[in-house]
């Protein structure tokens, strides 16, 4: 798994709480000799400021469950809102064929808001 790179998208909508849009992009390779199937993911969103954390987890990723066989690659695109400096990191939760549940972690990257 690989984090392509990440930067700060001032058009992302935004809240009040929460108004700096970040994009990443993601590429998740299968060096595995086994056929994966990506089920889950699980972010860990923590400020700088406060120490808060914002813990997002769901199915697949992106609405999808990528089945990666054997040297392929899933390659995707998402983003978070934040309100202040944060890094964040996490892990992705998945299947091989014979139900065996395994895990690759998200290495955890900064988000830092532009100074003006």
């Amino acid at each position: 798994m690989s984090l392509d790179r990440v930067e700060y998208n001032p058009h992302e909508e935004g809240t009040p709480d929460r108004p700096y849009g970040f994009v990443y992009h993601i590429t998740i390779h299968n060096d595995s000799p086994r056929v994966v199937t990506i089920r889950g993911r699980k972010w860990v969103v923590t400020n700088s400021d406060t120490n808060a954390k914002l813990v997002i987890e769901g199915d697949g990723v992106v609405g999808e469950c990528p089945r990666l066989t054997p040297g392929t690659q899933f390659h995707y695109q998402s983003y978070h809102l934040i309100a202040s400096d944060s890094v964040a990191e996490g892990a992705y939760l998945g299947q091989v064929e014979d139900g065996e549940r395994v895990f690759t972690r998200i290495p955890a990257f900064k988000m830092e808001v532009p100074t003006n």
